[in-house]
């Protein structure tokens, strides 16, 4: 483009730029100082002449210096350095503070920094214990038939949920920060373990094997969620995002649910090689029965050996326990209604089989329960197992999960208490606990959301609910296991799929629906490979997702086209504010990425090219004075690093605008950018032209004042 046509140019600008204030002018630049420049003045449309200083170019060719000499940014090695050191080192300070103090003060100090306990047990109160028993005492009804329940789940026999009810939240109280959280067996993490380890072992043909691979994984969860706080690595956890963790919870819930028939039924001669459950079984059962005939399901529950005294006994109580529930929901003063009602169910039942001989009959119950403290069960981990490597992986799953669900309902809880959960600290904590209780014959325990709903509604105020729980399933298993003798599985099965409901959170999947269609679609991934597939599908699923979101984002980034906000001098994205108005010969755009890379540099470029092309072509349709494009701001501000890739995209990028004449600069970058652009000689190579505002680099490149 030769002078005077840039000239020509730059003189349509004051016809096509909007009239939005009493004082807008358009004045050419010149790099002389003291030389007469005319000015056009807007409102009365005349030609002046005034004197151009430079002591805006001065300020601005200052700004630019401190973008150009700022001094290099950290190597990579110091900021890994850095980040291991801001881990570790504040707790060494901390412990270096107390130098000066008593031998005595200092090892309290470190003890309650490790046992939180030791801290608020000096405030405890009176009151406060008998708020807390009074909860534990609505919470044990609730616990007991859900631990017993949850372990025949997690196929094991009824004492083990019992004992996952003493030791770990025994080791909670004393490590743990959250004041409401109630811990033990829960659902979601019986199914995985039942579901992952019998591909492994038959619990059926070989249950001591079974219940060895199920502490061996237990205690490979403990070392994984201790080892995610004591690093620092709880961003492990986040994988697994809240949509998926919405249809993980979903799906889990209805494979639970569709196992418990089994039970709820009272179908017996029922093992792998015959007959099974399955989700497709079950959906072409339920389809035939509402497309046929009700009486198909009556067949089909002939074929499977049921028991009509069982269903009617578990479907009766399930009733009863599902009332208790509704309640509770509309009257919250009645909170203790829905907690005791699986405790009244089981000991009911239990006196009407008793009375009636039922279990002569075909209704199956749990007949013995050991009693008794935890057996220590260090002997019965299996490190020389061959297949360790597969213990380990699930070990891993069941950590995250437990993790996942733990923390998420400490923090609820915690946001309603008005304080604030260590997320660091509950990793240590869990995994402490479950470490010590692969130790004590307990499997994978955490925290629950129906117990600690329970435990907050019942005026639960510190950790001390966990240990009166503990001492209370202690004494049901010294004291009160014959009297389970005769308790039902179709009453446990029924306590299971009452506790069901509140996994499948209908309103927040459509709330994700509404609000991100591609999480949405994570969701719905770990619904449905959980559903007909296995429970690792559905988490593998949920996690490809999850990261093919962030792929697509990454290397599919926008672009936005800045414009001027009317009455300001702040530039924002033309789609977003369409009042924003478009610099007639300036086009200034912004990359919504925080990283220009090989993954999405040529994509950008790409992207650039086509923009201004259609930009230059738009602007002709319309028959404006503007027939050139001047000037090309990129906003950098977005941009938090850059690579070699990234680099030689912006090369091409001004290559192809230098045949149109067009200039390039570089607005606001960040420390890692333009050290880089520095380094790689672009900076010199677009004539030194990168600025800390876009106003700045308008005034600069074309005299532009808005």
């Amino acid at each position: 483009m030769n002078p005077e046509e840039r000239d020509s140019d730059r003189d349509s600008l004051s016809q096509v730029l909007p009239n939005t204030s009493k004082s807008v002018q358009i004045q050419m630049a010149n790099p002389s100082a003291g030389q007469e420049d005319p000015v056009l003045d807007l409102e009365k449309n005349t030609t002046t002449t005034t004197t151009t200083t430079t002591t805006d170019h001065g300020g601005a060719n200052e700004r630019s210096k401190w973008l150009l000499d700022c001094p290099a940014p950290p190597s990579p090695w110091l900021e890994l350095k850095t980040q291991v050191r801001n881990t570790f080192v504040p707790r060494a300070k901390r412990f270096k503070s107390l130098r000066n103090k008593p031998i005595p003060e200092r090892v309290f100090c470190i003890l309650k920094a490790v046992f939180p306990i030791l801290g608020w047990c000096r405030n405890y109160k009176a009151s406060m214990f008998k708020n807390d028993l009074m909860a534990v005492l609505t919470l044990a009804s609730l616990c007991i038939p859900q631990s017993i329940g949850y372990a025949t789940l997690a196929k094991l026999d009824p004492q083990y949920g019992l004992y996952s009810s003493v030791v770990p939240p025994l080791i909670y109280a004393f490590m743990g920060t959250s004041r409401e959280i109630a811990i033990g067996p829960v659902a979601v993490v019986s199914l995985l373990i039942s579901s992952m380890l019998q591909k492994l072992t038959d619990p059926e043909t070989d249950p001591i094997g079974y219940r060895k691979l199920v502490l061996t994984a237990t205690f490979f969860a403990g070392v994984f969620q201790a080892s995610f706080g004591l690093f620092r690595l709880g961003f492990l956890v986040d994988f697994l995002s809240h949509a998926a963790i919405v249809g993980f919870m979903a799906g889990a819930a209805i494979v639970i649910g569709l196992q418990q028939l089994k039970g709820l039924l009272g179908i017996s001669n029922f093992t792998t090689k015959t007959v099974k459950i399955t989700p497709h079984s079950i959906i072409i059962i339920v389809v035939s029965t509402i497309r046929i005939s009700p009486l198909v399901f009556f067949f089909v529950c002939f074929l499977l050996q049921w028991s009509p005294h069982t269903f009617i006994l578990g479907c009766s109580f399930l009733i009863f326990i599902l009332l208790a529930r509704f309640i509770g929901k509309k009257n919250k003063k009645l909170f203790w209604i829905p907690a005791i009602a699986p405790l009244v169910s089981v000991i009911v039942a239990t006196f009407m089989v008793f009375i009636t001989k039922a279990d002569e009959h075909g209704v199956k119950t749990v007949r013995h329960i050991k009693g008794g403290l935890n057996p220590i069960s260090m002997h019965d981990l299996e490190f020389t197992n061959p297949h360790i490597g597969e213990v380990a992986k699930i070990g891993l799953i069941v950590a995250v999960v437990a993790l996942t669900e733990a923390i998420a309902v400490g923090r609820s809880f915690a946001g309603i208490k008005g304080y604030r959960l260590d997320g660091n600290k509950e990793m240590v904590a869990i995994g402490f606990m479950n470490v010590l209780g692969s130790f004590t014959s307990c499997y994978t325990a955490t925290g629950s959301f129906s117990r600690t709903a329970v435990n907050f509604a019942a005026g639960s105020e510190t950790a001390m609910s966990n240990i009166v729980m503990a001492v209370t399933v202690l004494v049901v298993l010294q004291c009160l296991t014959r009297l389970l003798y005769y308790t039902p599985i179709a009453i446990l099965a029924s306590v299971i799929l009452s506790a069901l409901p509140g996994l499948i959170d209908l309103n927040e999947a459509y709330r994700i629906w509404k609000l991100d269609k591609f999480d949405f679609l994570s969701c719905i991934g770990a619904f449905f490979g959980v559903l007909f597939a296995s429970v690792e599908i559905g988490l593998l699923v949920a996690v490809a997702i999850s990261f093919a979101k962030i792929i697509l984002v990454s290397i599919r980034p926008g672009i936005e086209t800045l414009g001027r906000m009317p009455g300001t001098n702040i530039f924002a994205d033309t789609d977003q504010y369409p009042m924003a108005v478009k610099i007639p010969g300036v086009f200034i755009v912004r990359v919504k990425s925080a990283l220009l890379c090989f993954a999405n540099a040529n994509f950008i470029r790409e992207r650039y090219i086509y923009i201004h092309t259609h930009r230059r072509g738009e602007e002709d349709k319309k028959g404006n004075m503007q027939k050139n494009i001047l000037l090309v701001a990129l906003d950098m501000s977005n941009l938090i690093n850059i690579d070699t890739s990234g680099i030689e995209a912006l090369v091409e990028l001004h290559n192809n605008l230098t045949k149109y004449g067009v200039e390039l600069a570089i607005v606001n970058p960040k420390w890692e950018v333009i050290h880089k652009l520095s380094q790689a000689k672009f900076v010199s190579r677009i004539g030194g032209k990168v600025y800390v505002t876009i106003g700045e680099a308008l005034d600069a490149c074309i005299g532009l004042k808005v």
